[in-house]
Formats: structure tokens, C-alpha cells, sequence
């Protein structure tokens, strides 16, 4: 590797380290649990960027897969059930309060 070669790839490793160190006070920071989803997501894909500048491809792929596609999945998933639920006792309190005669 020449010496060109060697300062590129210094450059890519601290632009990589410096966007990982940025994003993620964001993830911690977000306080909407979708935001929050999107973050981690995002945060998965600069990780395996950084995997992947530090020559460790196999470890980017496995990142890639699950920090980036399936844990942001089963989030949104989880989160997708809890709103159902909600809306559901929602709608049921309100049906008892009108079946008990009491204003909305």
C-alpha cells in the first residue's frame, strides 16, 4: 500500500469513528420511540460502514443485518401491537362509559 493509499484510508477511518461518535448521542438523545427506531437504524449502518473501513466485512454484513434491518423490525413490530392495544382499550372504555349511560 503506498503512502497516498495509507492517508485515504486514515481519512476514512476517522470520518467513520467521528460519524459514529455523532450519531450516537443522537439514538440516546430521540425521545419519540420511533425516532428513536430510525436512529438505531441509521446508527446500525454507520457501524457497518466503520466494520467495513476497518477491513472486517464479514462483521459489517452481520451488522448490517441485524443492527440495521432486524432489530429496528421488531421494534416497529412492538410498537405497531402496543398502539393497537391502546386504541383498543380505548375504544372499549369508551363503549362501557356509553353502555353506562356517562357522557364521553
Amino acid at each position: 500500500m503506498s503512502g497516498g493509499d495509507r492517508v485515504v484510508l486514515d481519512g476514512l477511518r476517522v470520518l467513520a469513528l467521528a460519524l459514529v461518535a455523532a450519531a450516537g448521542p443522537a439514538v440516546v438523545l430521540a425521545r419519540d420511540p420511533l425516532k428513536q427506531t430510525i436512529a438505531v437504524s441509521f446508527y446500525g449502518l454507520l457501524l457497518a460502514l466503520m466494520f467495513f473501513v476497518y477491513e472486517a466485512p464479514d462483521v459489517a454484513l452481520s451488522q448490517i443485518v441485524v443492527g440495521a434491518v432486524a432489530l429496528p423490525l421488531m421494534v416497529l413490530l412492538a410498537l405497531v401491537k402496543i398502539r393497537r392495544n391502546q386504541a383498543a382499550q380505548a375504544l372499549a372504555a369508551r363503549e362501557a362509559r356509553r353502555a353506562a349511560g356517562e357522557a364521553p
